[in-house]
């Protein structure tokens, strides 16, 4: 039987991997640390959970070691879990570990160079790339965590222009048809991986509870509580949770068991951690299964899991004793006709910090309130013709290898501006100029300076035009050309 030392792995991350139940013998743990070792791109299909990368980022961190700088970009919803599993994972290896949710400590520790795995969101490597803090040539690895899941695939076009080709990717996706285009573009020549019987199903019925992944420990409580089955299997990936499960629901009595592989019999199995399709069926064989579902994972559930039938645990909902029958039966409706990953993707965050109940009640409060739909804030309408509108000067042009679409991707993924707000861009050589709204000029312009385009830190103004000498009665002359302030 092969151990943890066969596949690269230095002993440190080998013991961590064993002490979390990995299997060294198992396909997918073969398949992926080997190849991420030797330093090859990869490119892994499973579900769309951080448990199911901790092999891979074992294999990179042995390859790159403490000192050197390893990058994961996840959702938003995922960058705690990331963070607990990376921690476990390199406890003793002298590896440093910062999740940055904002900018500050991340900044001061990347500009100490006191951190060596930084975990954070697309646009939060933006943030940190354009202060200056975080250098593309010092990255060794990058990791891309469901990219299909992100606000939007294309935040981390400024960042990959810039990334050396000797920097390792490692790609994970739960869909990898929708980021075939994703993978051409930043990972090509990548070894492929997938975990064994990832889509296969659908099964069903399947029971299911919404839950964030922070209270996904408290979720499994409560439904025991609620459940009280004759028998219980709670069913993880790994070994990562089950100290913090056996305290939550006392795993003394003998109806209740942790697994992981196979499940054995049971009234119930409780699904802690997403099942691959394969691993579904093998639970629902096992008994009638419980599948708890982390926000920004409905797509991927819905494929290998159906039908559902919605588990409501006891909470906020049980204050809610009546509701109008017509908004209930518009909001079925809504249900009915499919929820699109954008309003899921939206709303993932605030599933993260209050309770899901909680966010549909507000939800609806807001909805009920309001006579029709808003229209379009003022500050998001369009440029028209007739709109007033200013320039911009930036401290970066053709010389400095600067295009339109880098200043486009700076404007609109970094400081949040409308794309149709951008007017024309007119590129010189030591400088360029960029069309805003008038009214937006100034806060644009503040928050354009000291953001790094190509390299090079820009300052930025409103341009407020050349002056003129007075112009004489009957003069036609031609309006001279503008040039920066």
């Amino acid at each position: 039987m092969p151990s943890f030392a066969d596949l690269h792995l230095t002993p440190p991350l080998a013991a961590a991997l064993e002490r979390l139940g990995w299997n060294p013998d198992d396909p997918g743990v073969r398949e992926t640390i080997p190849t991420v070792a030797r330093g090859n791109n990869l490119v892994a299909a499973s579900p769309p959970a951080p448990v199911y990368a901790i092999p891979s980022l074992a294999g990179v961190l042995a390859r790159t070691g403490p000192g050197a700088r390893t990058l994961v970009l996840a959702p938003a919803g995922q960058l705690d879990e990331f963070g607990r599993l990376a921690h476990t994972l390199t406890q003793d290896t002298g590896t440093r570990v910062q999740v940055a949710h904002g900018t500050a400590r991340a900044m001061r520790r990347l500009k100490s160079d006191a951190v060596d795995l930084v975990i954070t969101t697309p646009e939060g490597a933006l943030r940190l790339l354009g202060r200056s803090a975080l250098s593309v040539d010092a990255i060794a690895a990058l990791v891309l965590a469901w990219p299909e899941s992100w606000a939007d695939e294309d935040a981390i076009t400024p960042l990959m222009q810039d990334l050396p080709k000797e920097t390792q990717r490692v790609i994970y996706t739960a869909a990898a048809d929708r980021v075939d285009a994703f993978v051409e573009r930043y990972a090509r020549r990548a070894s492929p991986a997938r975990a064994p019987g990832l889509d296969q199903g659908p099964t069903g019925p399947v029971r299911t509870v919404s839950a964030p992944w922070s209270r996904r420990v408290a979720a499994v409580a409560e439904v025991v509580e609620m459940l009280d089955p004759a028998s219980m299997v709670i069913w993880t990936l790994d070994r990562s949770y089950h100290a913090a499960i056996a305290q939550a629901v006392g795993l003394s009595e003998p109806e209740l068991r942790l697994a992981t592989g196979e499940a054995p019999k049971a009234e119930t199995i409780l699904a802690f951690d997403l099942p691959t399709g394969a691993r579904l069926q093998q639970l629902a064989e096992a008994g009638e299964v419980v599948m708890l579902i982390p926000p920004g994972t409905e797509s991927y559930a819905a494929r290998i899991a159906k039908p559902q039938r919605a588990l409501a645990l006891p909470g906020v909902v049980d204050a809610v004793t009546s509701r109008a029958s017509e908004q209930r039966a518009a909001i079925v409706r809504t249900l009915e006709a499919g929820t699109s990953d954008r309003a899921i993707l939206t709303l993932a965050p605030l599933f993260e910090r209050h309770d899901p109940t909680a966010v549909a009640a507000a939800l609806y409060e807001l909805w009920s309130r309001s006579g029709e739909p808003a229209g379009p804030s003022p500050a998001a309408a369009p440029v028209t013709q007739s709109s007033a509108t200013a320039k911009i000067y930036v401290g970066v042009g053709k010389k400095d290898g600067a295009t339109a679409n880098d200043l486009v991707a700076v404007l609109t993924k970094e400081l949040k501006v409308n794309r149709e707000n951008i007017g024309r861009i007119e590129l010189r050589d030591a400088y360029s100029l960029v069309e805003i709204p008038a009214g937006d000029a100034e806060r644009i312009a503040l928050a354009l300076n000291g953001v790094t385009i190509r390299r090079r830190r820009v300052t930025a103004r409103v341009d407020r035009g050349p002056s003129r000498p007075p112009r004489r009665e009957g003069s036609s002359g031609g309006r001279p050309a503008r040039r920066p302030s």
